[in-house]
C-alpha cells in the first residue's frame, strides 16, 4: 500500500542491530513491536500471556479501553503507518514508566531490556499494522458490484432471520426508561429506533441515539427483499440479539460479571440448539452489535463489559460493529447511525443541494469537550487553538449539554468547512458521520478513528473526503490546526466536499425502515449486498 503518512526513519548502527539480534532471543518479537507502537497510539500497553493490549483512558471510566491482538508470524512492512511511529526507545519506556505509575499497571516485560537502548527498525516495527491493512484489503475484497438500491439481486440467496425468544431483544428494549441512569432511552426508541422528528431540520431528520443501530438494523432486516420465510432456503442467517443492550443496562450498575455474561451464554446455548448453525460452524451467521467492540472482550483485569465476543463460539461469525477490533477479521466497522433517516431518493438529492448552496461561514469548528482526566488526549490543545482564533474556528463545549440536540450539531456542521474530530472515550466518533453528511470534511487524528474502521462505506484513499493530522505532531506543539487547515486551496477544498456530499453520503444514512430508495444505496444496503458477495467469495 503506498504511503500517504509523513515519513519518520531511524538510523540503526551495527552494534545496534547486533544487540537487537541477541536480544529477539529474550523478548518474543511481537511483544516488542507493541510496545514501540504505544507511542503512535498515544496509548498504554499491558500484555498478558500472547495477547497484547493497546490501552486508551476513558474519562467516563475507571478502567480502560484496550483493544488487542494476539501474536503474529507475518514480519512484512506496511509503509503506509511508518510515519506514525516515534523512534526512540528511551523515550518510549520513559512515558511507558510514567503511565503505568500513574495508572496502575504493571511495567510489561522486556521493559528492562528497551530501557539498555535497543531499537527497532520500521520494518520490524510494523508487523500489527499490516496486519490490519491486509484485513481491510480482504475486507474491501468483498465489496458488491451492485451500483444501486434498486438492483439487488437475491441471485437465488435468502436470508433468514432468527425468531429469539423476547429476552434477547423486545424485553431488553422494554427497560429503556432506567437502562442508564441519567436519561430515559424510550423516547429514542421510538419510531423504529429513529426517535423522535425533528422537525426543524425538515424532513426525514430524528433524534437518533448513538446505541440504536441493533433496533434499527433489524427493522430493516425483516423487510429485506432477499429475506426467506423457510430456513431450508437461506445462505445467511441473521441474529437479533441486541448484545449492546444487554451490556449497556449493566454498565452503571453494581453486578458481578457472571450476571453480564449470562444472557450471552444462553443465546450461545439457543443457537446451538439450531441444526443451522453447525452448517457451516457459524460462518454464515450475522450480529450486529450497536457499541464499540471492546464493551465485548472484557479482559481479566477489568469489570467493564462482558465476554461475549470472546467466547470461542462467537469467533466464525460476523460482527458488524460501530468500531471493529482491528485484529479480528470477523470484526467489520459500519457506520453509526446519524439523524438522517431518508425515505426516498427525493430526500437525499433535496439534502445534497442544501449542502452544496450552504455559505460555510466558519472555517473551522469542533463540537466536543476536554479530557482534564486523560492527560493523553490533544482535547484541550485544540479547544486552546481554536478559541484563540475566533474568527476562524467555533468551538460548541458539549460539556454544557448543547451537543445534546441535533439541530446544535448540524447546524454548526452545515456551517463549517472542517470539522475537528479527536479521539474520545475510544478511537471512533459518532460525530464523524455527522459531519460527513452535513459536508464538513472531518479532520482526523488518528487512523483508528476511521481509515482502518469502515472499508465498505469509506474509500481506501482518505484524501478525497478528510485532512489527516497526526495527533503526536498535536501533543509535541509541532503543528498549529487553525494555520494548517487555512492554507489548504479552496479547489481543494470544494472538491472534497463534492466527494464527501454526491458519492459518500448517501451510503453513510440509514434510511426509514418504510424507504423505498432506487437511485441510492443506503448505508444497511451497502452492508447487506457486501454480506452476500463475501458469502459468494467464500464459496469459491
Amino acid at each position: 500500500m503506498t504511503s500517504t503518512f509523513s515519513k519518520r526513519k531511524t538510523k540503526i548502527s551495527k552494534n545496534e542491530l547486533f544487540s537487537l539480534a541477541k536480544l529477539v532471543f529474550l523478548i518474543p518479537v511481537t511483544i516488542i513491536i507493541f510496545l514501540l507502537i504505544f507511542l503512535w497510539s498515544s496509548s498504554s500497553t499491558i500484555i498478558s500471556g500472547n495477547v497484547i493490549h493497546l490501552c486508551f483512558q476513558s474519562r467516563k471510566l475507571n478502567d480502560l479501553y484496550c483493544i488487542s491482538a494476539g501474536s503474529h508470524s507475518n514480519l512484512e512492512a506496511s509503509s503506509s503507518l511508518s510515519s506514525n511511529l516515534t523512534t526512540s526507545a528511551t523515550k518510549f519506556v520513559d512515558d511507558l514508566q510514567q503511565k503505568s505509575t500513574r495508572l496502575g499497571i504493571p511495567i510489561p516485560p522486556g521493559y528492562h531490556a528497551f530501557r539498555n537502548g535497543m531499537v527497532k527498525s520500521d520494518e520490524e516495527l510494523l508487523v500489527a499494522y499490516n496486519d490490519v491493512e491486509d484485513q481491510l484489503e480482504m475486507h474491501r475484497s468483498w465489496t458488491s458490484t451492485i451500483q444501486n438500491h434498486n438492483a439487488t439481486l437475491c441471485d437465488g440467496r435468502g436470508v433468514y432471520v432468527y425468531d429469539l425468544p423476547t429476552k434477547f431483544n423486545k424485553d431488553l428494549v422494554s427497560q429503556c426508561a432506567d437502562m442508564v441512569p441519567w436519561v430515559d432511552l424510550c423516547d429514542y426508541f421510538s419510531n423504529d429506533a429513529m426517535g423522535e422528528p425533528v422537525h426543524k431540520l425538515g424532513k426525514g431528520w430524528y433524534q437518533t441515539h448513538q446505541y440504536s443501530l441493533e433496533l434499527i438494523f433489524h427493522s430493516r432486516v425483516m423487510n429485506h427483499p432477499c429475506r426467506v420465510h423457510n430456513i431450508s432456503e437461506a445462505d445467511l442467517f441473521y441474529v437479533p440479539f441486541y448484545a449492546g443492550l444487554d451490556v449497556l443496562r449493566w454498565h452503571f450498575k453494581n453486578v458481578t460479571n457472571v450476571v453480564k455474561d449470562s444472557l450471552g451464554l444462553e443465546l450461545v446455548k439457543w443457537l446451538e440448539s439450531q441444526p443451522t448453525w453447525f452448517k457451516r460452524s457459524g460462518k454464515d451467521h450475522i450480529f450486529v452489535l450497536g457499541k464499540i467492540s471492546w464493551d465485548f472482550r472484557r479482559y481479566s483485569n477489568s469489570n467493564w463489559g462482558s465476554r461475549f465476543l470472546e467466547l470461542n463460539e462467537m469467533q466464525n461469525p460476523v460482527k458488524l460493529l460501530i468500531e471493529r477490533q482491528p485484529w479480528h477479521l470477523n470484526d467489520i466497522g459500519i457506520p453509526h447511525p446519524t439523524f438522517f433517516h431518508p425515505q426516498s431518493d427525493n430526500d437525499i438529492t433535496t439534502w445534497q443541494l442544501k449542502l452544496l448552496n450552504e455559505s460555510r461561514k466558519s472555517l473551522i469548528s469542533f463540537a466536543g469537550a476536554a479530557r482534564p482526566d486523560a492527560p493523553e488526549s490533544i482535547r484541550s490543545i485544540l479547544i486552546n487553538q481554536c478559541t484563540s482564533t475566533s474568527d476562524q474556528c467555533t468551538f460548541m463545549n458539549c460539556s454544557s449539554g448543547s451537543c445534546d440536540q441535533p439541530e446544535s450539531i448540524i447546524e454548526l456542521f452545515i456551517e463549517s468547512e472542517f470539522c475537528l474530530q479527536p479521539p474520545g472515550d475510544s478511537p471512533t466518533r459518532k460525530s464523524v458521520f455527522d459531519s460527513l453528511i452535513s459536508g464538513c470534511i472531518p479532520v482526523i487524528f488518528d487512523p483508528f478513528t476511521a481509515y482502518y474502521q469502515y472499508p465498505w462505506h469509506l474509500p481506501q484513499d482518505y484524501k478525497k473526503y478528510s485532512v489527516f493530522i497526526d495527533q503526536e505532531d498535536v501533543r509535541n506543539m509541532k503543528v498549529n490546526v487553525v494555520d494548517r487547515l487555512m492554507k489548504i486551496p479552496a479547489g481543494e477544498k470544494q472538491n472534497m466536499r463534492r466527494y464527501i456530499i454526491y458519492e459518500l453520503l448517501p451510503g453513510l444514512v440509514y434510511g426509514d425502515p418504510k424507504s423505498k430508495l432506487e437511485k441510492f444505496q443506503d448505508a444497511f444496503s451497502i452492508t447487506m449486498n457486501n454480506l452476500f458477495e463475501r458469502l459468494t467469495r467464500l464459496e469459491v
